[in-house]
């Protein structure tokens, strides 16, 4: 082997050695705290969502199927899969989705709901 090829074999493994500690765990979590906002009224709610039971702001339903954040000694975040339907003020017209995916404490901005209305920010997940 010439010492070029030792280099990048060396260069990998190292690569390899530093990337298997990289990986963040998660803790699942069964609440999530979501800020909600009305633009027209200029109203800010907290919303506390537990797992599978939808919350109600306005024509909107909030679902969070899946909210999970990293332990204390990790780099906080906060990250919670949410569907969010608008009923509408007829109720006799079908729900419409406005927004499915995942939303990130630390960045907002990433994931964010497009609505004319209603703003929705996750700020934490929470096991209790």
């Amino acid at each position: 082997m010439t010492r070029p090829d030792r280099r990048i074999l060396l260069f990998a493994a190292l690569l390899l050695g530093l990337s298997g500690g990289a990986e963040a765990s998660w803790i699942e979590g069964r609440t999530a705290t979501i800020q909600a906002l009305d633009k027209i009224t200029a109203r800010i709610s907290t919303l506390r969502v537990a797992i599978d039971e939808p919350v109600d702001f306005g024509t909107l339903s909030v679902t969070v199927r899946r909210c999970a954040y990293h332990p204390p000694e990790e780099t906080p975040e906060d990250a919670a899969f949410l569907e969010v339907v608008d009923n509408g003020h007829d109720r006799s017209k079908p729900p419409r989705p406005v927004f499915t995916g995942w939303m990130f404490a630390s960045s907002p901005a990433v994931s964010a709901m497009e609505h004319p209305v209603y703003d929705l920010t996750l700020l934490s997940c929470k096991s209790d």
